[in-house]
C-alpha cells in the first residue's frame, strides 16, 4: 500500500497525577485543556500543518471534494409555517453557506427575510434559532458564531425588518418562549470568569424579557437560588398564553417540572413532577387540561392528561397509553401526530385531543417521517419523508380529510433508485438482537472488498432513524457500503434500551458496535482491510473505545468531537449534565474503575498497531472541549507502532458541529473520506 511518511509535531509531557481512591493516574497532557495558551494554540497549529500536508498529498482529494460538492448542490427547502400575515420558510439554493429566511403572504411572491450568509464574510456566524411572537408583528433570533453554544439575540419589527434596540448577549441553551406580543422568556448561564470555551457552567437560569428595555432590566424568574440549582432549565408558554411551563434538569435524563397560570394572580410556583427519575414536557393544553408527554411508568412514553388545578403526577390519566413501540407525539390543528418508531422505523397515528383515534396516517414507504406540528387553528400541517435513499421530500397533509400530496421533491443528481437499503438483525456478544439498516448499489457484490463506513452513537436515548444526507450520498457514490446498527445507549426500544447501555453497563454499547462490525466482515461485505469505524460526540467516544478494545476490527477510525477522557469530562462546561449516561470518576471506586478500563485516552498502549485514525475537531466546541481530542490525538501519536498514521484535523472558527458553513463541510468530507480510502489501499477512484 502507498504510504504517506508523516513527522509529528513534538508534543511536551507534564508531571500531572490525580489520585483517585488512592489510585494514581497520570494525565502528562493536561496543558492541552488551556485553550486561551499560546502553548496550545501552537500545538493546534503544527498539527493542522501535518494533517494538511498529508491530506494534501491524497491523490483524489479534489475528486472527492466534487463528488460532495455536486451532491449538496441542490434547492433544499423546509417546510413552511405561518405567522401572522405571512407564510415562513427556509430555502439554500445549493452551496450558500447558510440556508436562507424567506416569506410570502398569500400568493405573493418570496422575499428574502433573514439572509444569514450576511452575518459573516466566510459564514460562520449562523441562524440558530426564530420564533415570532403571538402576532407575528416581531420575532426574535439567535445567532451563533464560529459554532459556539454561547448565543446572541436580536429583535425584529418584521414588517420592517429593522432590528430594534433589544439584543442580548451571552444566552445559551435556550428557546425563545414568547408571551403575547410583550416579551419572551429565555435560559443562560452566568459567564465564565475563564475561558468561555470550556470553563464549567453548572447553574441554568430563566429570565423574562420585556420588549423595549434593556438585558440589565431582565427579570430572573427560576433558578436564582442554591436550592434551585439546575444544569438546565427551559421554558414554554402555552399557545393560550395562559400558563408558563419550566422543566427543570441536571442531567440529560430526567427532570422536575414546574408551572404558573400566567393569568392568575398567585405567582407560586407549582409543582408538576419533583422527581427526576423520568422525563416529562407538555404538549398542548386544552383549556383547564394539561396534555402531557411522560416515560414515568413508561419506558416507551405515552401521552397523559392533567387538570391545571391539580396536577402532580398522583392525578395523571392516560391519554394515549404506552404501547411496545417508541412514541414521539406532536400537535396541528387541535390534533395530536403520534409517531412511533418500529424498529426504527415511523409509523404515524393521528389522535383528536381526547384520545381518539382518527386514523393512521399512510406513509410514502419505508423511513423517517417528520415535523406534523402546527398551530391550534391550522387546517392544513406538513411532514418530511426521508430514508437513506430518498432525500428529505415535504408533503402537504389535510388535517380534516388525511389527504397527502407532495409539497416539495428536490432535484438532486443523487439517483437513489440505484441503492438499495436493508434492514438486518444481528445478535450481541450477550445474545441482544439489534437491528442495523445497510445501504449500498445494487450492484455491490458481497465480496469481502467494498469500503464500509460502520456509523454509529448509542447514547442519551438518540435514535438514529433512516434519514438522507448529501455526505452519505456521497459515500455511496464513491463505491462505499453505509452501515448503521441501533445500538444499545440509543432511544430506538425506549428507556430499557438507553439504560442498558449507561454508566456500569456501558460496554454492551461497545459491544453492540464490535458485533456489528463482525456481522459486515462475517458476511462480506466487507472486511477489517476495508471497514472504517465513524461517530461524533458521544459516537466520538464509542469509536475510542471500540479502536483501543479492538484494533483489529477495522483499518481506519474516525472519532469526531468525542468525549475521550472519562475521569474528566464533567469538569468542562456542561459536562456534568452527562453523568446519568457515563456516571462520573468521583462518585464511586466501582465507577472510576469502570470508567478508567474504556476511557479511550487512557487505554491506548504501547505496542499497538491502531488503525489509520483522523481524529477531527474544532476549535470553539465548547460542547465537548477539543481538549478530549487533542490529549487522544497526543497519546496516539506517543504510542502507536506500525505505519498507520494518526492525524488530527481541528477546524478553525466551528464548533460541535451546528451551523457549519456547506463550504467547511465540503472540505471535511473530502479529507475524511479522502483518509479513509486512501488508508483501505485504494490509489485511485
Amino acid at each position: 500500500m502507498t504510504t504517506i511518511n508523516v513527522t509529528y509535531p513534538t508534543t511536551a509531557k507534564g508531571d500531572v497525577v490525580d489520585t483517585y481512591f488512592g489510585v494514581d493516574v497520570a494525565d502528562p497532557y493536561r496543558w492541552l485543556e488551556d485553550d486561551r495558551s499560546a502553548e496550545t494554540e501552537a500545538w493546534v497549529v503544527a498539527q493542522n500543518q501535518v494533517t494538511q500536508g498529508y491530506l494534501a498529498n491524497i491523490p483524489y482529494r479534489d475528486q472527492i471534494a466534487e463528488v460532495v460538492k455536486n451532491l449538496i448542490n441542490y434547492e433544499r427547502v423546509t417546510a413552511p409555517f405561518q405567522e401572522g400575515e405571512y407564510t415562513y420558510f427556509y430555502k439554500n439554493d445549493g452551496l450558500q453557506n447558510q440556508s436562507v429566511v424567506y416569506r410570502q403572504k398569500g400568493d405573493g411572491e418570496p422575499e428574502v427575510f433573514i439572509d444569514p450568509n450576511k452575518f459573516s464574510e466566510d459564514g460562520t456566524v449562523s441562524l440558530a434559532a426564530l420564533t415570532f411572537s403571538e402576532d407575528g408583528s416581531l420575532a426574535a433570533y439567535q445567532t451563533s458564531t464560529g459554532g459556539s453554544d454561547w448565543r446572541e439575540v436580536y429583535v425584529m419589527n418584521t414588517e420592517t425588518k429593522e432590528l430594534i434596540a433589544d439584543k442580548l448577549d451571552n444566552v445559551k441553551f435556550s428557546g425563545l418562549a414568547w408571551y403575547k406580543n410583550e416579551g419572551f422568556y429565555y435560559s443562560s448561564y452566568d459567564k465564565p470568569e475563564g475561558s468561555e470555551l470550556s470553563e464549567k457552567t453548572d447553574q441554568h437560569k430563566v429570565y423574562y424579557h420585556k420588549i423595549g428595555t434593556s438585558q440589565a432590566d431582565d427579570i430572573q424568574i427560576f433558578g436564582h437560588t442554591e436550592a434551585e440549582k439546575h444544569r438546565y432549565v427551559w421554558a414554554g408558554v402555552s399557545e393560550d398564553n395562559r400558563f408558563l411551563f419550566i422543566n427543570a434538569a441536571n442531567s440529560t435524563s430526567g427532570n422536575r417540572m414546574y408551572m404558573r397560570d400566567l393569568t392568575s394572580e398567585n405567582t407560586d410556583w407549582v409543582t408538576v413532577k419533583e422527581d427526576i427519575t423520568s422525563d416529562v414536557y407538555a404538549l398542548t393544553t386544552d383549556g383547564d387540561r394539561l396534555i402531557l408527554v411522560t416515560n414515568e411508568g413508561a419506558p416507551n412514553t405515552k401521552i397523559v392528561v392533567a387538570d391545571a388545578a391539580n396536577p402532580s403526577v398522583e392525578n395523571w390519566r392516560d391519554l394515549i397509553p404506552e404501547t411496545e413501540n417508541v412514541l414521539t407525539p406532536s400537535t396541528a390543528g387541535g390534533n395530536i401526530f403520534a409517531e412511533y418508531m418500529v424498529d426504527a422505523i415511523s409509523q404515524v397515528k393521528q389522535y383528536d385531543l381526547k384520545g381518539e383515534l382518527i386514523r393512521t396516517v399512510e406513509l410514502p414507504g419505508i423511513g423517517s417521517a417528520g415535523t406534523f406540528s402546527g398551530k391550534e387553528n391550522d387546517t392544513k400541517t406538513y411532514f418530511t419523508f426521508t430514508n437513506y435513499s430518498t432525500p428529505t421530500t415535504i408533503y402537504s397533509f389535510d388535517i380534516e380529510s388525511g389527504a397527502t400530496d407532495v409539497f416539495n421533491r428536490p432535484a438532486t443528481a443523487f439517483d437513489g433508485e440505484q441503492f438499495v437499503s436493508k434492514q438486518v438483525f444481528y445478535t450481541s456478544k450477550d445474545g441482544t438482537k439489534v437491528p442495523m439498516i445497510i445501504t449500498h448499489h445494487k450492484d455491490t457484490e458481497l465480496n469481502g472488498k467494498n469500503p464500509t463506513m460502520l456509523y454509529g452513537y448509542g447514547g442519551f436515548n438518540v435514535s438514529l432513524t433512516p434519514r438522507y444526507s448529501s455526505t452519505v450520498a456521497a459515500w455511496l457514490e464513491l463505491g462505499g457500503v453505509y452501515a448503521v446498527p441501533n445500538i444499545r445507549g440509543g432511544g430506538e426500544y425506549g428507556k430499557a434500551w438507553h439504560q442498558a447501555g449507561t454508566q456500569l453497563q456501558k460496554q454492551n454499547v461497545f459491544d453492540d458496535f464490535i458485533a456489528a462490525g463482525e456481522y459486515l466482515i462475517e458476511n462480506n461485505y466487507t472486511s477489517s482491510d476495508y471497514l472504517a469505524i465513524r461517530g461524533g460526540s458521544n459516537g466520538g467516544l464509542l469509536v475510542g473505545a471500540v479502536m483501543t478494545q479492538r484494533p483489529d476490527l477495522a483499518s481506519v477510525a474516525l472519532p469526531a468531537v468525542g468525549v475521550l477522557d472519562m475521569l474528566r469530562y464533567h469538569t468542562f462546561t456542561a459536562g456534568a449534565g452527562w453523568a446519568y449516561d457515563y456516571g462520573t470518576s468521583e462518585q464511586s471506586e466501582e465507577m472510576f474503575q469502570y470508567l478508567l478500563g474504556y476511557s479511550p485516552v487512557h487505554n491506548v498502549k504501547a505496542g499497538v498497531e491502531y488503525p489509520a485514525t483522523m481524529v477531527t475537531t474544532a476549535d470553539h466546541d465548547d460542547r465537548v472541549v477539543p481538549a478530549h481530542s487533542f490529549k487522544f490525538a497526543a497519546v496516539l501519536q506517543e504510542h502507536q507502532t506500525g505505519s498507520n498514521p494518526t492525524l488530527i484535523r481541528i477546524e478553525t472558527d466551528a464548533g460541535h458541529g451546528a451551523g457549519t458553513p456547506v463550504s467547511k463541510t465540503i472540505e471535511q468530507y473530502a479529507d475524511i473520506y479522502g483518509f479513509t480510502l486512501f488508508n483501505m489501499g485504494i490509489t485511485e477512484l
